[in-house]
């Protein structure tokens, strides 16, 4: 019997879905996709060196909590992948070793499993990795285009997760050859969200920042968090350009090379409009002093993605492991010599911009 034409539609959907996830992980393992120019400004802060800090570097202790778990390190694997047998086994490796190390997980977009079930066990990690904070993933944008409650429901329970973030990503739709640009009247619909979906909602940026009044907006709305997913670091609309369809998508896409807030400043648009909310930091964090720059800046969390993916791709589980261990040793030693005993101590520790002359 012929399929028929909302099967084939379907069918179709899917394996867009299916080859974009490809793409996606293919470009980010091979090609440049950074910014310019435009840096993440973390590198126009420091910390006042403390010669005599006072502690014993062995008593320093990077353990935080967020959303009510005890996390080893404010570490986070940033959402990147899922809806492909790679991406499967990417987000399988990710979260064994999250387990591992006691940090936070998040999964790429759901999109594709809500819209074939056969595709969720892509996301299914709780198995590996039964304890650690993990939130689900879908486009802000879906609620315009038909998504509702029970989707967002799906995206959770798919993974038993902790939480359900709500990516927005305007520039790379618009950049998109198959993009949903329609983000019209969309805050009231995120709004609906927050107010009746079970699990906090976390409201992130794909890589060009929150500004502060779109802060405000989104804590208004009742959004649990912010991942400011600041510009300096994975550029998605360079993404994009490498998977355009035709030289005027690329030129378009290419223009948008340095768009976008740099995280450090993104962070404290966010704190300053969010006061009471956690704040997760990422977009171009490198390394362990980083880290420890966006706790001062205001951060509760803070995530990395492209480089916990080149990790796991090139060494598995223990790859994944020893880089977040390495930065979670970088981290205490900057503690330690800021002065700051505990991550509390480290984020009332003051970063400086300048020299005595």
């Amino acid at each position: 019997m012929p399929k028929s034409k909302t099967a084939v539609a379907a069918q179709t959907q899917t394996t867009i879905h299916e080859r974009r996830k490809a793409d996606h992980i293919r470009i980010n393992l091979e090609e440049d996709v950074t910014f310019n120019k435009l840096t993440t400004g973390l590198e126009n802060y420091f910390f006042m060196h403390q010669a005599l800090p006072e502690i014993d570097l062995a008593a320093v202790d990077t353990q935080t909590t967020f959303f009510g778990k005890q996390l080893s390190t404010p570490l986070l694997i940033s959402s990147m992948t899922g809806g492909t047998a790679e991406a499967g086994e990417i987000n399988r490796i990710l979260a064994e070793a999250a387990q591992t190390v006691g940090m936070a997980m998040g999964l790429g977009s759901q999109r594709a499993a809500i819209e074939d079930q056969s595709l969720a066990h892509t996301y299914h990690v709780r198995q590996v990795a039964p304890d650690i904070l993990l939130f689900a993933n879908i486009g802000a944008v879906q609620l315009n285009y038909s998504y509702g409650l029970a989707h967002c429901l799906r995206a959770v329970e798919m993974c038993e997760a902790d939480a359900l973030i709500l990516h927005f990503n305007a520039l790379q739709e618009a950049v998109q050859p198959e993009g949903d640009g329609n983000f019209g009247n969309l805050l009231s619909k995120v709004e609906k969200i927050c107010r009746e979906l079970p699990v906090p909602v976390i409201a992130k940026e794909v890589g060009w920042g929150f500004a502060e009044e779109t802060a405000r907006q989104l804590a208004n709305a009742g959004v649990a968090a912010i991942d400011v997913a600041g510009a300096g670091g994975t550029s998605w609309s360079q993404v994009e350009m490498y998977r355009a369809p035709t030289t005027r998508h690329a030129r378009v896409a290419a223009a948008f090379i340095d768009w976008g807030i740099p995280t450090a400043v993104s962070i404290q648009y966010c704190r300053r409009a969010a006061q009471n909310l956690p704040i997760i930091a990422s977009g171009g964090i490198r390394n362990g002093i980083d880290v420890a720059k966006c706790v001062a800046l205001g951060a509760n969390l803070v995530g990395f993605a492209g480089d916990f993916l080149r990790a796991a791709d090139q060494n598995g589980v223990a790859g994944v492991i020893e880089m977040a261990e390495t930065l979670t040793d970088e981290l205490r030693v900057a503690m330690f010599c800021a002065g700051a005993e505990h991550i509390d101590a480290l984020s009332q520790t003051p970063l400086h911009t300048q020299y005595l002359k």
